[in-house]
């Protein structure tokens, strides 16, 4: 038997002692990037450092589309779902409502180094492996851990139709905490708003305790949505539990002064009642100023959105909805009409049939002038505000708004000719010639522009494809729907990129980067004007564009790099309703700037200000064209 000295032996007990009553580390915000891990932390995993080598434990879980009832989800997260409805007191096949979360009951096992809970999901279009950990799962699986557990762990990229291995993270408790009275662990997901104290109140915990089961200290609590933070239980969680409790009652009003003490009250009460006053008429001159000041200042639209987030319109117009309120709220928004309900009824007939657009969009009359409404229950504030500091041609106006019986009403301005996406490839009768389909390319452009540049403060779109592109009576381009703008204030900060780990818009359209990382610029809103553009050129939808549309392009641009050019293939690239009425050399340099535009590598792309210079002298050139007889 080999010798081993007594202080080796004692490094390996102090060593295997220290890892049995260690903690699990909070993963953080490591998994905002795939590519990086830190064994030190929890990004591959909960490390087997528990009593047992498997154990009861429990996830959470909110229900959102498709995952909306019992058996979807205890399905996505291989669960029972008979102990999945009993638990939350539902039926399995009850839909459940938007984001309500739910506890699952699972068994956590060791998988050598780790503790998790395995599953597998089903790739489809479009998926990826942040999407999958970050979406789909929520965070209750990484990046980091998918790819590990798969053995690869250089690349994010899966196929339609491919089965992927999902490590669900869990663990056990370890000697420590089982010494403490803790039988369960409950990996809690964190959202937006969640602190440990909250959390540890909810379920029935010390604060201090879970801080400890998560290696963190009062100093560095900081959560972050889609992670988890493991929550230690002596029994198992319930319902009652996932409930945010109502909120405090008002405290009971004082017992009367005794007579001893009447008069000091009454000092009191008039001091207090002086200094009420003193604060409202400070308010008041204070609103007076500002009002003042907005009028005389033009120049800084970020005013006006100021004012309309201070009263919180979405939320105080559910508590009164009452006609001063809207008038109140009119007078100091100044730059947007607050509709009367029954205006709007009557200015869409009831909203009949006759005046429906499409989806819930109608079309208004008001007095021979025509608008667009579009009624929606969703938070529309952020979107009132962006459109409340931008002005430009070529992004649609909102005029005014309503709101009534819990629902919003946004009235824009009218759009005759409708989205650009029913005269490309919706099988429209007419046809859009060279000419117009540059105009149009150009106007897009010039709204982005001035979007990322110009606005205050500037945005990023994360939503252009043609289906929101929409066009007036001159056919002139205007970018709608606003609902995914964010801000893209980070880019002045000397960043290029800001993360996300919710990865909403439309398949075809989006950024690898994003797809892939949850990365958002400028070059984002960039890449799906690139497909738009293909769309223009091709005549084809976006989602057309993954393989056979691509694969043109990279050998046109070949080809004319190697052989100065092949019509034939240029004729096959080109939408067929052109009928070849259009100057192959802009042909050519417009393909050339889509390529540069959907490139993979977002710094490698154009900024939108050089490509409205691009697109300028296209349309200067296609004018030419178009004259010659």
């Amino acid at each position: 038997m080999a010798f081993v000295s007594p202080k080796l032996s004692l490094l390996f007990i102090c060593c295997y002692l220290s890892l049995i009553s260690a903690q699990q580390p909070y993963v953080g915000k490591d998994t905002t990037n795939c590519g990086v891990t830190d064994v030190s932390k929890s990004d591959l995993g909960y490390l087997y450092n528990g009593l047992n080598s498997s154990c009861q434990a429990y996830l959470s879980f909110r229900s959102l589309f498709p995952y909306n009832n019992v058996t979807s989800i205890s399905s996505l997260l291989s669960a029972d779902p008979s102990q999945v409805s009993a638990i939350n007191n539902v039926s399995q096949t009850q839909t459940l409502e938007t984001n309500q979360l739910l506890l699952i009951p699972i068994n956590c096992s060791n998988s050598g180094q780790f503790y998790q809970s395995n599953t597998s999901f089903l790739a489809e279009t479009d998926d990826t492996i942040f999407t999958i950990s970050n979406n789909t799962y929520q965070g209750l699986t990484t990046c980091q851990a998918m790819l590990n557990q798969s053995g690869n762990s250089s690349t994010t990229k899966i196929l339609a139709g491919q089965t992927l291995n999902v490590p669900l993270r869990c663990a056990c408790p370890t000697k420590n905490q089982t010494d403490d009275g803790v039988k369960y662990l409950l990996s809690y997901l964190v959202q937006s708003g969640d602190y440990v104290s909250t959390i540890s109140e909810n379920f029935g915990v010390t604060t201090e305790r879970t801080l400890e089961a998560n290696q963190q200290t009062p100093d560095n609590a900081v959560l972050y949505p889609f992670t988890t933070l493991l929550v230690p239980l002596e029994e198992p969680p319930s319902v009652s539990q996932t409930i945010s409790p109502p909120s405090p009652p008002s405290s009971p009003p004082p017992p009367p002064p005794s007579s001893s003490s009447g008069t000091k009250s009454w000092i009191y009460i008039l001091v207090g009642v002086i200094a009420g006053v003193f604060v409202i008429i400070s308010t008041v001159f204070c609103l007076f100023l500002y009002r003042r000041k907005k009028k005389s200042d033009p120049s800084n639209p970020n005013m006006v959105s100021e004012t309309f987030e201070a009263y919180d319109v979405g939320k105080k117009f559910e508590a009164d909805e009452s006609e001063d309120f809207l008038e109140s709220v009119s007078s100091i928004a100044q730059f947007l009409k607050v509709y009367k309900y029954q205006e709007l009824v009557s200015a869409t007939d009831n909203f009949s049939p006759s005046c429906w657009i499409k989806g819930s969009v109608y079309r208004g009359n008001f007095h021979g002038d025509l608008a667009a409404i579009k009624k929606t229950n969703g938070d529309v504030t952020k979107e009132i505000n962006l459109l409340s500091t931008i002005n430009h041609s070529n992004l649609i106006r909102l005029s005014g708004v309503c709101y009534h019986d819990g629902n919003w009403y946004l009235v824009y301005e009218y759009a005759a000719n409708g989205a650009l996406a029913e005269w490309i490839y919706d099988g429209n009768s007419k046809v859009l010639n060279w000419t117009q389909r540059m105009a149009i390319a150009l106007d897009v452009a010039r709204g982005l522009d001035y979007l990322h540049s110009f606005a205050t403060p500037p945005h990023v779109h994360k939503d252009i494809k043609s289906s929101n592109i929409l066009l007036d009576g001159n056919m002139r381009g205007k970018i709608a729907n606003f609902a995914l703008a964010r801000l893209a204030e980070w880019e002045e900060e000397g960043g290029e990129f800001a993360l996300t780990r919710r990865i909403v818009g439309t398949k075809g359209y989006m950024a690898p980067e994003y797809l892939e990382h949850g990365l958002v610029s400028t070059k984002l809103d960039v890449y799906s004007f690139g497909i738009l553009m293909m769309e223009l050129v091709t005549g084809k939808e976006a989602t057309e564009f993954n393989g056979d549309e691509k694969t043109k392009l990279s050998d046109l641009l070949r080809d004319e790099e190697e052989n100065g050019g092949d019509q034939e293939g240029l004729k096959k690239f080109i939408d067929p309703s052109l009928k070849g009425k259009y100057p192959s050399d802009l042909a050519k340099f417009m393909i050339r700037l889509i390529d540069r535009c959907i490139k993979k590598d977002p710094t490698a792309r154009p900024g939108m200000d050089e490509i409205v210079q691009s697109l300028s002298r296209i349309v200067d050139s296609s004018l030419a064209f178009q004259a010659k007889p």
